[in-house]
């Protein structure tokens, strides 16, 4: 059987880990075997480097520094859970993935991304997510949603840096619509689910009937 690899993407506060934990329970419903794991993170290894990445007390971090780190997470990440998991024919469901060093390390931070191309060929070993649900929300929503709790490292920054990352997403859903399913994360909770639903059940050829 062969595997599926789907990735989610957004502003923070867009929904992302809703949706993916709403998705993986479907699909454990009807029996598919899953990953559900997310980026930066993952196994031990890039866990370790996620809590580097995320810490706010990390505010010397260079962004130079910052794509590396992303990028070794990444290829432990890919090498070590993602690419076995396909080959067992798996679902892998993961929360962020390159899409997101090209929005936030690319246009956010104003790295060259034809460096950061090559270093994401580097260290995914050429894996591309067969589908991507861009979950799109307004910047100032999305920071309404996440006003409560403790901030991380990125989610700290201005508003003008994570609206730089939203556009950025949204062209990247345009340059590649056979990829990329834009959904609008204003949606109740419920009702998104049933659109992803039936898109992965679309490339699956599973039934949502058991």
């Amino acid at each position: 059987m062969k595997g599926l690899f789907v990735t989610f993407e957004g502003i923070e506060g867009s929904g992302k880990s809703t949706q993916m934990k709403m998705l993986a329970e479907k699909l454990e419903e009807l029996g598919r075997p899953l990953l559900l794991t997310r980026e930066p993170g993952g196994p031990p290894i890039a866990e370790s480097i996620r809590a580097l990445l995320l810490d706010p007390g990390n505010k010397e971090m260079l962004r130079e520094t910052e794509l590396l780190l992303y990028s070794a997470s990444r290829a432990q990440h890919t090498g070590q859970w993602i690419l076995p998991a396909l080959r067992q024919g798996k679902i892998v469901l993961c929360d962020r993935y390159y899409d997101s060093t090209i929005a936030y390390q690319g246009a956010a931070r104003n790295q060259n991304l034809d460096f950061i191309a090559v270093l994401t060929r580097f260290s995914t070993f050429n894996t591309v997510p067969d589908i991507t649900f861009l979950l799109d929300l307004p910047v100032e929503e999305g920071f309404a949603r996440i006003g409560h709790r403790k901030l991380d490292r990125l989610e700290q920054e201005d508003r003008s840096f994570h609206e730089r990352v939203r556009q950025q997403y949204l062209l990247l859903a345009k340059e590649q619509p056979g990829r990329f399913v834009v959904l609008d994360a204003t949606l109740p909770p419920q009702e998104l689910h049933k659109l992803i639903i039936n898109q992965v059940l679309t490339h699956t050829g599973v039934s949502s009937e058991r």
